[in-house]
């Protein structure tokens, strides 16, 4: 019996040829999209542009396609259902926070999986990052902190340098006396 096989559509090439420039991002989010409207949708988007990071309703099929080869081939076990992507190559905290943010109000959005450089995370693992500070933060802490020691140092130093003059000025007192 002959096997029917079809060229694929120039739209559908296309689509998976465009996706699969989303998919080389260094964060990968899958979520349920279901319940959000147009306009929730807009909102979401909105919400992720302010942290650098997009929002885009997936195919799971053309999401299989697109993924091969990449690290987002690690979430095709998790595409069931309506299947949205967030998608950054910037700070996955951000994206995190951002997702989460959103989620609090009236129409939450369920996190499936993601991938995050490489490794693999459950939806709670999501949750989780969500909570640690952002890059620009965690920066802030490592100056802090190595601003600090030095910082004692110099108001050490400081401290020295007025007694000694005080001791000076004091015996300098005594002579002229």
């Amino acid at each position: 019996m002959p096997k029917f096989t079809r060229e694929p559509r120039a739209d559908k090439v296309a689509e998976v040829s465009e996706l699969k420039s989303v998919l080389e991002a260094t964060t990968i989010i899958l979520t349920d999209y279901q319940g959000l409207d147009v306009k929730g949708i807009g909102s979401v988007r909105k919400k992720l542009r302010e942290a650098n990071s997009g929002y885009r309703v997936v195919k799971n099929s053309l999401f299989e396609l697109a993924a091969v080869g990449l690290d987002a081939e690690k979430l095709a076990k998790d595409l069931a259902g309506p299947t949205a992507i967030v998608y950054t190559a910037e700070d996955p905290v951000a994206a995190a926070k951002a997702l989460q943010e959103f989620s609090k109000g009236a129409n939450p959005i369920k996190v499936k999986a993601a991938v995050v450089d490489g490794h693999l995370l459950t939806a709670n693992q999501v949750g989780d990052l969500a909570k640690i500070p952002g890059k620009q933060q965690l920066y802030c802490m490592v100056v802090g902190g190595l601003q600090s020691p030095i910082t004692g140092l110099v108001g050490t130093m400081q401290q020295m340098i007025s007694q000694l003059v005080f001791t000076l000025q004091g015996v300098a007192d005594q002579k002229a006396a």
